[in-house]
């Protein structure tokens, strides 16, 4: 349930809610709006209704509202107003249209290097790729590890793009954090919940996949681990489920997006790099993923995809990024957004 403060309620009687409901065994988590402030009630302590007659009765409290969904801190019912996420003056779901990319897996430094600076140059502005991989054989390449954070480092030093790269286990939080600036749970760990509690104690944002046969509710009941921790600077990404289909890696499920945004004040970006496995369907899914309102993309980019130790198929080389980037401006602008960063 959520507690709907009066409008000019004072932090006083903030205090005085968020007391009670932790004698009752429950936490509060706010949500301040212009006019009034509201509190989410997340527990699984007894007598919940009992307490819903007890926070009435407090001072400065309007109403107490029962939630209709699983999911409390992640739906509208709870924050009508849409969750911004500032990366280091990059705003995702500001209306912007925020593109993440480069490698799937950081190879070598010129590698590194090169595809930083050419995803800028197209229109980028979140540099993208993994140190840590985990891969579905144990034969597979699974990254550089550390090695691969510092060189990701060097490419945002020259670069000036913020980092986003994926982080496997609790253990590597605090170390992948040091070098990145969004932690991103892949869709193995969507369901991984000590890692997604780990994650939300950190003060980095997180992006979170949809897992591979997962649910929209379950997707969204998984980012309510990290949100109860108290993060609530998250991004859900959908990649693409599993079906029975085997032309394409995976089923990209295109109306996720304004399904997550009717359910949720949560930015929502489309992976078309693992939503089909198909480097000629990345343009046309990223077309269509936002035109029906992504917040952003995720978009795997290598010098030579022929030669990449990992997803090289899905992977788009300079110039068919720099086609994208250009063949997505006027898609964007056609429903009201111009591309993050990217000049006009």
């Amino acid at each position: 349930m959520i507690v709907v403060m009066s409008t000019g309620s004072g932090e006083k009687e903030i205090k005085e809610v968020v007391k009670r409901l932790e004698q009752a065994g429950f936490k509060g988590h706010l949500s301040t709006g212009v006019e009034r402030t509201v509190i989410g009630v997340v527990g699984a302590a007894p007598g919940l209704s009992d307490l819903r007659e007890t926070l009435v009765l407090l001072p400065g409290v309007d109403d107490v509202v029962p939630i209709s969904k699983p999911y409390k801190l992640s739906s509208r019912e709870f924050q009508p107003v849409n969750t911004v996420v500032n990366v280091n003056g990059v705003r995702i779901g500001g209306g912007q249209l925020v593109v993440m990319a480069g490698p799937c897996a950081v190879e070598t430094e010129e590698q590194a290097m090169s595809t930083a600076h050419a995803v800028k140059a197209a229109g980028a502005s979140i540099l993208r790729g993994g140190a840590y991989k985990p891969s579905t054989s144990p034969y597979q390449f699974r990254g550089l590890g550390e090695e691969g954070l510092k060189l990701l480092a060097m490419a945002r030093q020259e670069t000036g793009l913020p980092l986003i790269t994926e982080v496997l286990s609790p253990g590597d939080v605090d170390l992948v954090s040091q070098y990145s600036d969004i932690l991103q749970i892949g869709t193995r760990n969507m369901q991984n919940f000590v890692l997604l509690d780990e994650v939300g104690k950190s003060n980095k944002p997180v992006l979170l996949k949809r897992g591979l046969s997962a649910t929209i509710q379950e997707w969204l009941l998984a980012v309510e681990y990290v949100l109860s921790q108290g993060n609530r600077q998250v991004i859900l990404c959908e990649r693409g489920i599993r079906t029975f289909e085997t032309h394409t890696r995976n089923t990209m499920d295109i109306s996720a997006i304004p399904a997550i945004h009717s359910l949720s004040h949560l930015p929502v970006i489309a992976d078309p790099s693992h939503g089909t496995g198909r480097q000629d369907l990345v343009t046309p899914m990223s077309l269509a993923s936002v035109a029906a309102g992504a917040d952003g993309l995720m978009i795997e980019v290598h010098p030579t995809p022929h030669l990449a130790l990992k997803d090289g198929a899905q992977s788009l080389d300079f110039e068919q990024f720099s086609e994208l980037m250009n063949r997505i401006a006027p898609v964007a602008a056609a429903v009201g957004r111009n591309i993050a960063g990217r000049e006009s």
